[in-house]
């Protein structure tokens, strides 16, 4: 059993895997020392684990980890089963390359774009060769609900809301039809330009906003949730078969 950690800026993420198969997927506000050590104890099966963290956390859950299991700490030095040719590997998003590795492992030999649609929309391209390029980042929908509260003065604050229009009647449904419409147009948009590119494309989307676009998009996409939490666990195998 292995034991996947993802520490991000909203929240922190747990998971467990029995083989190739999510047994157990859990969030939390703050993941803590005594929480990891009762995972541990509940699970005595679990043998390794993985934790990216793009937050300082407590050096006392690795020192917990490295002393009970074998624990990959990701980072641009660690291993990974695809060919990683982005310019600034240091800077990049380590959900971004858990994602591209996971779309990659999905289609292997084919061109993959997958597309996160979460705090940040992200675009991450893989190509036949498995060679990791890159891609884009703009906002997710909440920063941009955010962020036309916040730097306006008489903007409301709104969330989204099953019922979406083309033409905004008032202005919190002007603000619903700009934001969701506009990010729909931008998926689709880019994913047409990657298309003309390379015909064929296998076009992944998750994201914890997937199920608010999934059945918006006119283009054929493949919804893999929990994409990152795959891509992790991908790379704990990866690292953990090479030591054997």
């Amino acid at each position: 059993m292995q034991l996947i950690l993802d520490f991000g800026n909203t929240q922190q993420k747990l998971a467990l895997y029995e083989g190739n198969d999510l047994a157990l997927t859990r969030n939390y506000p703050e993941i803590s020392k005594a929480l990891i050590a009762r995972i541990l104890d509940e699970h005595p099966g679990i043998t390794a684990a993985i934790l990216s963290s793009v937050i300082h956390h407590s050096e006392e859950i690795t020192a917990l980890l490295r002393q009970r299991i074998q624990l990959i700490s990701l980072d641009e030095n660690t291993p990974i089963p695809v060919i990683n040719k982005y310019k600034s590997s240091s800077t990049l998003g380590k959900d971004r390359l858990a994602a591209a590795v996971a779309g990659a492992a999905a289609f292997p030999g084919e061109n993959v774009l997958i597309i996160n649609a979460g705090t940040a929309l992200t675009f991450d391209f893989v190509n036949e060769m498995g060679e990791y390029l890159g891609g884009s980042i703009s906002p997710g929908m909440q920063m941009r609900f955010n962020a036309l509260h916040t730097f306006t003065d008489k903007l409301p604050l709104i969330s989204y809301q099953e019922t979406v229009g083309l033409l905004g009647s008032d202005t919190r449904t002007s603000i619903l039809s700009g934001v969701v419409n506009g990010i729909v147009a931008e998926i689709e948009g880019i994913s047409n330009g990657y298309l003309e590119i390379y015909p064929g494309l296998k076009i992944i989307l998750s994201g914890g906003d997937l199920n608010y676009f999934v059945n918006r998009l006119k283009i054929s996409i493949f919804a893999l949730p929990n994409i990152v939490i795959n891509g992790l666990q991908q790379i704990l195998s990866f690292n953990v078969n090479k030591t054997k």
